[in-house]
């Protein structure tokens, strides 16, 4: 009874989402039923892949990630693994049609990971592409369910949206990328880290953001109310980042608490809603 296993799967998919993102695990939950489970897959698998590079330090971290690569491609092939979380991305990536090219590109970022440490214009805004463009279009072939004319159209925007996301994180995670010794920002480290150096990293999320929310109001009601709640968490997350002095961010994590995340939650589901 695979469809047993497969239930199974997307469970652990779940519990992993909610155990490492309760912004993430939020947002799904105002997704149309349909698309919980694909997008719990791909996050699954994403988060998957990206403890490989960053947390498991006593390990040979380039093994890990080639044989995480090749089992993935494995279980794609063979529409299964004996891995759930690979078990669940490789059912959602057979339904929907999720090109290959775009998870090559993505673990290509992951492997930038392993030896970059300090990325320049080019290596930034390639690893931007696919460390974070390329998953939210990885979520966009789930929600266009096929239709490939109204992905093509959405196509700029869910890429705008998630290299904003991706940007806010670089920011509240400033600290701890450079515990590890490296910094995504080109040309920024603890010493030239100004206020208007930051200013202009925030220009352009607020660009992004702007360009992602046009694309994000031509979804179907089904999947709007879950990438709406997922911008909104980051839009108050930057908010904060922006009233935060440049060197607090290198001593600390900003942080959205859960009474808040709560908060703007009942304010979508009543209805509030605020670019």
């Amino acid at each position: 009874m695979k469809e047993l296993f497969d239930k199974i799967s997307f469970k652990t998919s779940k519990m992993l989402t909610r155990e490492y993102s309760t912004s993430f695990s939020f947002a799904i939950r105002m997704f149309h039923k349909r698309f919980r489970d694909p997008v719990y897959g791909i996050y699954g698998f994403v988060r998957l892949s990206d403890e490989v590079v960053d947390t498991f330090h006593d390990y040979e971290k380039t093994k890990l990630l080639e044989s995480l690569k090749s089992e993935t491609y494995e279980a794609i092939e063979k529409g299964i693994s004996l891995n759930p979380l690979l078990n669940s991305f490789q059912s959602v990536v057979n339904k929907y049609g999720i090109e290959r090219e775009l998870i090559e590109i993505f673990f290509r970022s992951m492997e930038m990971d392993l030896y970059k440490k300090e990325y320049d214009p080019h290596d930034y805004e390639q690893y931007i592409v696919g460390s974070a463009e390329v998953v939210g279009l990885m979520c966009l072939r789930v929600i266009t369910e096929g239709d490939n004319e109204k992905y093509q159209q959405l196509k700029p925007y869910a890429r705008h949206l998630g290299s904003a996301l991706q940007k806010i994180n670089f920011l509240r995670d400033i600290n701890v990328d450079y515990s590890m010794g490296r910094v995504y920002f080109p040309g920024i480290n603890i010493n030239t880290f100004t206020t208007e150096s930051k200013r202009i990293i925030e220009k352009d999320i607020e660009d992004d953001m702007q360009k992602g929310y046009a694309g994000m109001c031509q979804l179907p009601r089904s999947a709007e109310m879950g990438i709406y709640l997922a911008y909104k968490y980051f839009s108050v997350l930057l908010e904060k980042i922006k009233k935060t002095p440049p060197e607090r961010l290198f001593k600390e994590r900003i942080r959205i608490s859960n009474a808040r995340k709560y908060w703007i939650l009942l304010l979508a589901v009543a209805g509030v809603r605020q670019q």
